[in-house]
């Protein structure tokens, strides 16, 4: 999500992307990738394997791209209809094109998968408007660096051993230096940014959970039709002023962002867990910076520099101590 408001530009196509189907074909694979891998037999990790994070940190990479080019199609509407209607618009073509493949079925849900499904979605919503009123107030640096505590205490406070916290320290650090020195911020942006932080918590654990439920991505597509519900009352109000145009480029920021973007986190939640994907998230800002430097031209300072080393090192720590663990699935 922050990664999002980090890009202006257009990045590489990303044509295969653009494809709803590739989200069911991703789901059988990593279903069968989740059980080719078997369960750790480490009993403070387990159901983590070095394999399962070696996937997950494919999918977060491939919708942290995907979302570079959301960011690009968003920026094409938020002037024009402001971010609040922009916001709802794109999610509810998101939630008709997810509905539409996966065709989710209400009968059999449980009490706990409608819990699930409506935290999950409010936690879209919730994220997608804070973050961008936190950025109205505040350099986006620090308010990418406060989002991000979110995940961060998720993998934190679901860490089952020293190195995993460590991980996610690394990652915070890492997203700090990318960020870089910015300047004052004032106490509303602050409270939108730790707002952002806590929906980014919540999103994140119930990624989990709905991605492992019994209805997978059929629950995703519900989440995210709540969470156009509730975004519609913004999106009413400037209906008369979307244009053609307009839908267009909604319609691709939806399915990149939204399909696509949280398709891939739900996916990479299913194979491995919350607290590892928490971690993985700092993928986020690192893929936005080095778009823009790719695409854009942009400059990376040494901060940024130092930011992406020390992220990477987190990941890669991360898939090291993952290791060694698993178990051959027995036939």
């Amino acid at each position: 999500m922050a990664a999002e408001l980090a890009t202006q530009t257009p990045p590489p196509s990303v044509d295969s992307a653009s494809d709803p189907a590739l989200v069911p074909a991703l789901d059988s694979t990593a279903v069968s990738a989740r059980t080719a891998t078997g369960a750790s037999s480490d009993p403070s990790n387990p159901g983590v394997t070095r394999r399962g994070v070696l996937i997950a940190a494919g999918l977060v990479a491939f919708g942290s791209l995907s979302i570079q080019l959301s960011s690009f199609a968003a920026s094409k509407v938020f002037e024009d209809l402001g971010t609040p209607a922009a916001s709802a618009g794109r999610m509810l073509i998101a939630a008709v094109v997810l509905l539409v493949v996966f065709c989710p079925r209400l009968r059999g849900l449980t009490r706990t998968d409608w819990i699930g499904i409506a935290v999950y979605g409010g936690s879209m919503a919730l994220m997608n408007l804070s973050l961008f009123a936190a950025v109205e107030r505040m350099p986006l640096g620090i308010a990418v660096t406060i989002e991000f505590l979110g995940p961060c205490a998720v993998a934190l406070l679901a860490s089952r051993r020293m190195w995993e916290g460590l991980c996610a320290l690394l990652a915070l650090g890492g997203v700090a230096l990318i960020a870089g020195p910015s300047g004052d911020a004032n106490l509303a942006g602050i409270a939108f940014a730790s707002m952002a932080a806590l929906s980014f918590a919540v999103y994140t654990v119930f990624a989990e959970k709905v991605g492992k439920s019994g209805g997978g991505m059929g629950n995703l597509a519900l989440s995210v039709a709540f969470a156009a519900l509730l975004l519609l009352p913004f999106g009413i109000a400037r209906a008369g002023d979307v244009t053609a145009t307009h839908l267009g480029w909604l319609a691709i920021s939806g399915i990149c962002g939204a399909v696509i973007g949280y398709g891939m986190d739900t996916l990479a939640a299913r194979v491995t867990s919350g607290r590892v994907i928490g971690t993985l998230f700092s993928i986020d800002p690192v893929m936005g910076l080095v778009i823009g430097w790719l695409v854009m031209g942009q400059t990376i300072s040494s901060y940024s520099l130092a930011g992406i080393v020390v992220v990477a090192a987190a990941g890669a720590l991360l898939v090291w101590i993952s290791g060694g663990h698993a178990k051959p699935a027995s036939n």
